[in-house]
């Protein structure tokens, strides 16, 4: 076992509690566990099976990131660790321009100013948005998180620490549409999640390290290109896998649902949504997530 550590100063205003909640989304705790202030997560992190533990105290996260190998870790690891971290956190996030532009906004200020710190909590890789985006598509949270316990069991490992590791496009490339399919997906589904793990396998799928406003069009291509991927999903992927907090997630029916309330209106199509999003720009997303959490949701 080899085990990676790192501390991070924490923001005054940093959401742990709204940080937490999303790592405990699944009541059987399969991969990740939320104990007080800590959090357990298993994953692969550069093909190892891993088990990543974050202990929050006041303004400050302890972590340790245990790897299921005798082998010395690469000097290019041993560097990115600290970086995926603060990714990880949320704290390259610009939430405070955001709070600044936008918190005596007529109809969203008041939320925001209750939550400034709130940040879009991320998976643990691009790969894990994509699949659990695509697991989600038009069911509810309860029965994707049952669906997402199956595929962890029939894809991914078992680490020590008795969590599951979220598999990786590798693994994951192994397995058959048939297989795919007996966790609870759909045809399609299996078969999206099947090419996309083919495709990054392979590396005909490249992921840039970090989407920005060069990179981000030509990746909504490749990923709209494969099918059973559609805007939503690619939406989604790009705020949870990459941090990039300008998607429109008007086609959210939670997001619609939480900006009726808002607004006091009766009903509001996509197109609407979409409408009144647009004036967030390059924080949509952002806005998705302080409407999720306004109404006690983590997307």
């Amino acid at each position: 076992m080899t085990v990676l550590t790192h501390n991070i100063a924490l923001p005054a205003d940093y959401q742990v509690t709204a940080f937490l909640n999303f790592h405990q989304r699944d009541s059987q705790q399969l991969a990740e566990r939320v104990k007080a202030d800590t959090l357990e997560k298993s994953f692969f992190w550069n093909n190892l099976p891993a088990c990543l533990t974050i202990h929050f105290t006041a303004g400050q996260a302890h972590a340790q990131l245990h790897l299921e190998t005798s082998q010395p870790i690469a000097t290019d690891g041993l560097n990115e660790w600290p970086a995926w971290l603060e990714y990880f956190l949320g704290l390259q996030q610009p939430t405070a321009a955001f709070i600044q532009q936008h918190q005596q906004h007529p109809e969203l200020g008041p939320v925001l100013r209750q939550q400034p710190g709130l940040r879009v909590a991320q998976t643990s890789s691009p790969f894990e948005a994509v699949s659990w985006a695509i697991m989600g598509q038009q069911i509810s949270v309860a029965a994707a998180l049952n669906v997402r316990r199956r595929f962890i069991q029939l894809a991914g490992v078992q680490h020590s620490s008795g969590l599951w590791c979220y598999p990786n496009p590798h693994r994951v490339a192994q397995i058959s549409i048939e297989e795919l399919r007996s966790v609870g997906l759909s045809f399609n589904k299996a078969r999206a999640i099947a090419q996309v793990s083919q495709l990054l396998s392979s590396q005909t799928l490249k992921l840039p390290a970090q989407v920005n406003s060069d990179n981000v069009e030509q990746l909504r291509e490749d990923l709209l290109a494969i099918p059973g991927i559609g805007p939503w999903t690619v939406n989604y992927t790009l705020m949870r896998g990459f941090a990039w907090l300008d998607g429109s997630l008007h086609g959210d029916a939670a997001v619609r649902r939480y900006l009726q309330v808002l607004l006091n209106a009766e009903q509001l199509t996509a197109k609407q949504t979409e409408q009144w999003l647009q004036q967030f720009t390059p924080w949509k997303a952002l806005v998705a997530a302080h409407l999720w959490q306004s109404q006690g949701f983590s997307g």
